[in-house]
């Protein structure tokens, strides 16, 4: 005991946190120990597990305090049940330490090998990442005879005591029943035929009745759309992509019943050659719940499964135009649109005349047209200017006129533009309406100035000299250069052979 108390005296900085320390320690503090940072990391989750068990995934945070962390992700295959937490305090070299372990339980649906994409959690600001990985599920091992205890008296009936999920595993599915749902996947059309250049509407649609809302739910639906929608594409049409893809449905009714829809795609295709459209059958997989045949308080009332829905292959069938005039006009139900900057315009000022078209079909087969060309109208443009529209829109094309001679300007003889209307089957040629009278007094054309007037080329004109000069002057120069190229070369050649004996 006195030698307990020696060393303790003479050791205060063991005292217990709390007591006041002596005059010895006053003068020479304890030092400070080093703060140890916070380490968070992934937990390895098991690679095997059976159809009864849990897989896990799981964070442990060691030397810090928990401040937030992103959720756990969900895994295809699995359903989430349950969040444990534990906290195990190490006391190393007198310092405590405390790490948290969080661990999310996941159940799976069924046996097999299951796939877990990559994910990734947020902890503390820290990034954890996990690779892709395969877990087995193997079926649920046989019932333990040792969980079941014998009654005293052997005609009384049994009492188990155990866990009954460890007992009998997760609920069956034979105690699910299949239920059948009305839906369906489809390609639709907004018409079955269509002439060359002519836009048609296809949609990839997914019915469901109200009722069956708690039946069916998506699956992987951002992997299954993009092959969907390279089946979709068309090599001989122009495709305009519609809206988005749709979590919302729209009500409609279909053979007299009312359906959910959702739109999976839709895209506006406008045939560039007479070969019909072919849309090949497609596959959509969906999650199908089972229900339960006896619901029970504390039970899982629905048994995830998978279904795969299939739509039948779509045709539309493409016309040529008539007289062979496919890629010349525009194909649609198109009206003219114009307007003037003025209807009086002064000679030799410019006023605008905007003239296009407004309607359904493909603005970018809408070329712009040629005005003819008059001695008396000078033409510059045109400028486009497209405003689209789902399906359509209005595409204009401003001419600057400028008149040189008063009187009224027949526009319709000057500018036409020819469309093919595909609900009459016939051309239409679209002319302007409007006929601008011009003012003003005939703009007479300026003589053209002699180079005596102009100021710079006059006078050097009359100080230049006026002797005629041979024509064979050029013939001259070019036989002087060539005796002189000869010289040059024989002057080389002489060089050259000096230069031979003093080597």
């Amino acid at each position: 005991m006195f030698l307990l108390l020696g060393l303790l005296g003479l050791h205060p900085a063991l005292a217990q946190p709390g007591t006041a320390p002596t005059q010895a320690t006053a003068s020479a503090p304890a030092p400070t120990p080093a703060t140890v940072p916070a380490e968070v990391q992934l937990l390895p989750s098991p690679a095997t597990i059976v159809v009864t068990g849990t897989f896990t995934v799981a964070f442990r945070l060691r030397g810090g305090q928990l401040d937030k962390y992103s959720e756990f992700p969900e895994l295809e295959g699995f359903k989430k049940t349950g969040k444990t937490s534990t906290t195990t305090t190490r006391i190393v070299q007198g310092h405590q330490f405390s790490d948290l372990t969080i661990t999310q339980k996941y159940v799976p649906y069924g046996e097999g090998d299951i796939a877990i994409k990559p994910f990734q959690m947020t902890v503390n600001g820290v990034v954890l990442r996990a690779k892709s990985s395969i877990v087995h599920v193997g079926p649920a091992p046989p019932p333990n005879p040792g969980t079941i205890t014998k009654p005293a008296n052997p005609t009384a009936s049994l009492q188990a005591v155990a866990d009954l999920d460890k007992m009998f595993g997760k609920p069956k599915p034979a105690l699910y029943q299949e239920v059948p749902d009305h839906a369906f996947l489809a390609v639709l059309a907004d018409r079955p035929r269509v002439y060359q250049g002519q836009g048609v509407r296809v949609g990839l649609y997914f019915y469901l009745k109200p009722e069956d809302q708690a039946l069916l739910s998506f699956h992987d639906f951002d992997d299954q759309l993009p092959p969907m929608l390279h089946e979709l594409h068309q090599a001989t049409a122009w495709q305009q992509p519609g809206p988005e893809p749709s979590v919302t449905p729209d009500t409609v009714r279909h053979r007299g019943e009312k359906y959910l829809r959702f739109r999976l795609a839709e895209n506006l295709y406008y045939p560039l050659t007479p070969q019909p459209l072919h849309f090949p059958p497609l596959a959509l997989t969906m999650v199908k719940f089972k229900l339960l045949k006896k619901p029970e308080a504390g039970q899982e009332n629905r048994l995830a499964g998978y279904k795969t829905y299939l739509s039948p292959g779509l045709t539309v069938h493409v016309l040529p135009l008539p007289g062979g005039r496919a890629g010349t006009v525009a194909v649609g139900d198109f009206r003219q649109v114009e307007a003037l900057s003025t209807s009086h315009p002064r000679v030799g000022e410019s006023f605008t005349l905007a003239f296009g078209v407004q309607g359904q079909g493909n603005l970018s087969a809408v070329l712009a047209p040629a005005l003819a060309a008059r001695p008396w109208l000078d033409v510059y443009g045109p400028e486009a200017r497209e405003e689209s529209a789902p399906g359509g829109g209005r595409k204009l094309f401003r001419y600057r006129l400028v008149a040189r001679r008063p009187g009224t300007v027949f526009l319709d003889s000057l500018l036409q533009l020819v469309v093919f209307d595909p609900a009459t089957g016939r051309y239409d040629t679209l002319r302007p309406s409007l006929h601008p009278v011009v003012r003003g007094a005939r703009l007479q054309p300026d003589p053209l100035p002699t180079p005596s007037q102009d100021p710079f080329y006059g006078p050097a004109l009359e100080g230049a000299d006026t002797t005629l000069q041979p024509l064979d002057v050029y013939a001259d120069v070019r036989r002087y250069a060539d005796w002189l190229l000869l010289a040059l070369a024989g002057i080389a050649a002489f060089g050259w052979w000096r230069a031979g004996p003093r080597a």
